[in-house]
């Protein structure tokens, strides 16, 4: 089957594991050999994989139409907005089909948000060091990593990094009257499993305050659950204008939503903004079904399994420490993460790496002991491996 990879584009560097089923936390190769994902497949799979009421949900839709052109009326699309405004308290949402779409247009609506207001003046957009944000030209422009930079420019203007471990640099381009908004990752994912200080949470919640800067929360990765709270922001005590969603809430099929908080709620009128096929109806029927689910049980045993991976990898062999929040963790290791990712697939365990670290994000209701037996596969890899 490797050899078949060449008639793909080589943007990804591939483990030789050829996924073709799975159920639940477990996944199989076309040999039948199993795997236990505490990766989720990229955090997408935020139920396991062939969840069966999303499936359900997903084929029941597709019997009766697959897709509805944003020029009419969709049942889908309206249950599951409103059902996302009514967990999260957002007045409205625009659907489109990935997190680099949601994120293009929470930056589009803080532009023009900025531009109606104050007259075109602030149009800046800070982002953090070490964040990521998409792989358009506008979102690679917001990524404050210049390992992703490389070769692309030239990149779309008005952006700046700021350091969230020195607060001051948020002070300074607010007062400079340029900026628009700040957009965060409470828990930078491809940044290497990074939270967000304390310290720079209450440094956004003065520049709101004082400056009237809008905050736009990227909650791609870090939201739908994965770290404790519905969004990880919550975490934090923050109040955002504009979030962002993808990953996860399609359970399996692509789709973005950009949920708009009081006066960004009618940024937008006809014709500023649109996706052909976002808000598609299987991939809204199959969010309800994720959304829905997520509750304070729920998340409560995503907070319990945190502990317990925390708990048994702190101090382990080959571990030099460990970050993160809910079931999104990033493990710095003495050996090379490339290698202990290998390892550990060879083993039947498939982790993810990010700036150098392993990061796990498992199924919110993986069972414990496929947990446990994971990450005792994991310790094992770092003990045995130089």
């Amino acid at each position: 089957m490797t050899e078949k990879t060449s008639h793909l584009s080589k943007t990804y560097k591939k483990l030789p594991v050829d996924i073709e089923r799975g159920k639940g936390s477990l996944v199989f190769d076309r040999e039948g050999k199993a795997y236990i994902d505490l990766g989720a497949q990229t955090g997408v799979n935020l139920f396991g994989a062939s969840d069966e009421i999303w499936l359900a949900a997903v084929e029941a839709q597709l019997e009766k139409i697959a897709h509805i052109s944003n020029s009419y009326l969709s049942s889908p699309q309206l249950s599951l907005a409103e059902t996302i405004c009514e967990k999260t308290g957002a007045d409205n949402v625009f659907f489109s089909n990935s997190g680099a779409e949601a994120n293009e247009c929470a930056v589009k609506t803080a532009r023009k948000y900025s531009a109606e207001k104050y007259g075109g003046k602030r149009n800046v957009i800070a982002t953090l060091k070490n964040s990521f944000h998409g792989r358009t030209i506008s979102m690679l422009a917001a990524t404050g990593q210049p390992r992703f930079h490389r070769d692309f420019v030239p990149f779309t203007p008005g952006f700046l990094y700021v350091d969230p471990e020195k607060p001051d640099e948020l002070f300074r381009a607010a007062k400079s009257g340029k900026l628009s908004a700040v957009m965060i990752e409470c828990v930078r994912g491809e940044g290497g499993v990074l939270p967000l200080p304390q310290e720079f949470a209450e440094a956004i919640k003065e520049v709101k305050k004082d400056f009237g800067i809008l905050l736009i929360c990227d909650e791609v990765q870090c939201g739908t659950g994965r770290c404790g709270k519905f969004f990880a922001y919550e975490n934090y005590g923050l109040s955002p204008d504009i979030v962002t969603m993808a990953k996860g809430l399609g359970g399996g099929l692509p789709i973005g939503a950009t949920l708009f908080f009081g006066e960004t709620k009618d940024t937008f009128g006809i014709g500023d903004h649109g996706s052909t096929f976002g808000g598609n109806a299987c991939a809204c029927a199959g969010a309800e079904t994720i959304v829905s689910r997520i509750d304070e049980v729920l998340l409560a045993e995503v907070n319990r399994k945190s502990a317990l991976v925390f708990s048994a990898l702190n101090g382990a062999r080959g571990v030099r420490s460990v970050r993160g929040k809910g079931l999104m963790i990033g493990i710095e290791t003495d050996p090379p993460s490339e290698r202990v990712m290998a390892l550990c697939a060879e083993r039947g365990v498939l982790v993810t790496i990010a700036n150098g670290c392993l990061r796990l994000l498992p199924a919110l209701n993986i069972p414990e002991s496929l947990l446990v037996r994971g990450i005792g596969i994991i310790k094992a890899v770092l003990a045995e491996t130089k």
